[in-house]
Formats: structure tokens, sequence, C-alpha cells
């Protein structure tokens, strides 16, 4: 059988009823593992579901022609995941929700990504101590997203920081902030969209459909009989791109009565203009790939380039099997 290299691949099955694990943070101790885990921890209790703590207890070990002795090869690695997970345990002191906390060997990347087939929401810092979060932004935090099997939040910044003590220090606060989701007519991008809808809806906040016109400095290539200047061109697509990004908020609500939702056609760059949204909002989604060349790449250039220069959370969605699908607006011309 030959197989198309730049075909795209198959949806992923996900039925998060029979996923065994709901909400997974990646933990080693660093500043971006701990706000990590604080923002996982209040998302597992919005949504009312589990959280686990995983960290790994190193990399792979190196070849050697001469055996290691037991204590290196088990117990070194093992004592310092465990050190790790205490420190977890004390940081989550109060956690009024259950949580779960769990080693696992190997890489960062691989350990997560196997996991994310059972998970419904795999959660990391943007960057960790190099031993299991990576040593910059672009490894496990770029890699994770465009093979996990489930939705991945990478958090980059801060936390912001609570005067409370105990289980108040896990109370999600109110956000009027909306949570901001890159649609752009595919079916990727809108499973993205009702994974988004879900994040608003847990948040009590509303979501924005943003969708991005390329300018006609890029038209012009293609179309050199356009006027570089003539502005109504410019004005007329986005008027048709608003029509159509309704029908997609009318969709939205049938799945999700009661959300607050907008739209906007934003002219310039999708990588700019959803990165400038992670300024502003609580969470900005985006599918891993959607139309484009390219279809086979598993993390698109606008996912990549959002992941690399937000300013905070941002979820990645994989494709994803999903029956409301069934129900979804026409394509957007």
């Amino acid at each position: 059988m030959n197989i198309d290299p730049h075909a795209p691949p198959r949806p992923v099955v996900f039925d998060p009823v029979t996923r065994d694990l709901d909400v997974i943070v990646g933990f080693d101790g660093s500043t971006q593992s701990i706000h990590a885990l604080d923002y996982a921890a209040l998302e597992a209790q919005r949504s009312g579901r589990v959280l686990t703590v995983v960290t790994a207890s190193g990399a792979p070990l190196p070849v050697s022609t001469a055996p290691l002795p037991s204590k290196l090869r088990d117990e070194v690695p093992g004592d310092a995941a465990k050190k790790i997970l205490s420190d977890a345990r004390e940081h989550l002191q109060g956690y009024p929700g259950r949580v779960n906390f769990r080693t696992e060997r190997g890489d960062a990347t691989v350990v997560l990504r196997e996991l994310s087939t059972v998970a419904q929401l795999v959660i990391v810092g943007a960057r960790g101590r190099g031993g299991f979060l990576g040593k910059i932004r672009g490894s496990v935090a770029t890699a994770l997203p465009a093979h996990a099997q489930c939705p991945t939040i990478v958090v980059s910044g801060g936390s912001a920081s609570s005067e409370t003590e105990g289980a108040a220090r896990f109370v999600p606060q109110s956000d009027p902030r909306p949570v901001v989701v890159g649609i752009d007519g595919s079916e990727h991008s809108r499973v993205a969209a009702l994974h988004a809808a879900r994040a608003a809806q847990d948040r009590d906040a509303t979501l924005q459909l943003l969708m991005t016109l390329p300018s006609l400095e890029g038209w012009l290539d293609w179309y050199p009989e356009l006027d570089p200047i003539d502005q109504g061109v410019i004005n007329r697509r986005q008027s048709q791109l608003e029509q159509s990004l309704r029908a997609e908020v009318a969709w939205l609500l049938g799945h999700y009565p009661g959300l607050s939702v907008t739209a906007a056609v934003k002219p310039g760059d999708a990588v700019a203009q959803l990165t400038k949204a992670t300024h502003d909002a609580q969470l900005v989604v985006v599918g891993t790939r959607g139309h484009g060349v390219f279809t086979g790449v598993l993390l698109g250039s606008v996912s990549r380039g959002v992941l690399l220069r937000a300013a905070g959370p941002v979820m990645v969605v994989p494709d994803l099997q999903d029956d409301r699908l069934s129900d979804q607006p026409g394509p957007i011309r």
C-alpha cells in the first residue's frame, strides 16, 4: 500500500467518557512547571475533573558496555522523582479536589504523549529545567502539542499570586477576559472552537471567534489587476467573512446554549493577531493545523508561531473526531 506522506492524518478518536485520566500536568519543580501546576489545579476545579501530577524519573540511560549498579539504574532517578512529587504535594496542600501523583520513566515528550492517549487534557509549562519540560520553548512545549492525542495547554508567563491560604487558593476567580479561538472554516478549527467553548463555559467567560483577513499585498502576487489601494475590496471581503462567522456562532450556540459568543474578522497575519490576543485573553485556542498547502504537517505554522510568541496560556487542539461536526455550517468562501 502506498501512503501519501503529505496526506492529512486521520482524526483521533476522542471520547472523554472512555478516557481514564482527566487533567494531567507535567511537573519538574521548575518555576514554569509550578505555574503550570497552579493553572492545572484551577482547571481541574473549574471543570470538576481529577488532577494527575506527572514527573519523569530521567531521560533514557546512556549506552554503556558495562552494567550499571542497580542503585544508579533505579534508586537514584526514582529518589529524585519522589522528591519532585513531594514538592508538588507540598505545593498543593489544601487542594480540595482529588489529585493523583505518578512517576514515569523516559523522555518527557514521549511520556506525556503516551499519557495523552488516555487523558482529556495535558498541561505543561512553556519551559522547564531541561530534563523534563525542555530547555527552551520549542522542545516539549511545541513537540508535545504536535503529537498529543488530546488538547494541550502550554502555560506561558507567571500565574497570579494569591494572598489566601489553604483550599481558598484553589477557588477559581472571576475573570472578565474572553477565551479566544482562531477559526478558518476548516473542520479542524471547528473542533478547536468546540473545545474553546467548553473552556469558556467552565470559566463563565465570553468566547470570541477570531478570523484573520490577509492583507492585499499577498493577493497582488496572484491578482495583479487589483488596485492595491482599493479599500473597498478589503471591506467587501471582510463583510463576507463576518456573515460566514454568524453561521459559526449560531452553530456553536446550538451545542452550548447560553454561552456568550462574539466574532470578529481582523485584517492582518494570523500569528500576529492571535499572539496579540494572548496578552488580553485568559486563554487562546488554536488547532494544530488548518487550511494550508502542507496538510500533512502535524503542527502548522500558525499554532507553532503562536506558541513561540505567546504571553499567556495557549490551548492546542489536535485533529479529533467529533460527532458534533455532523451539523456544522457549510464551507467559508
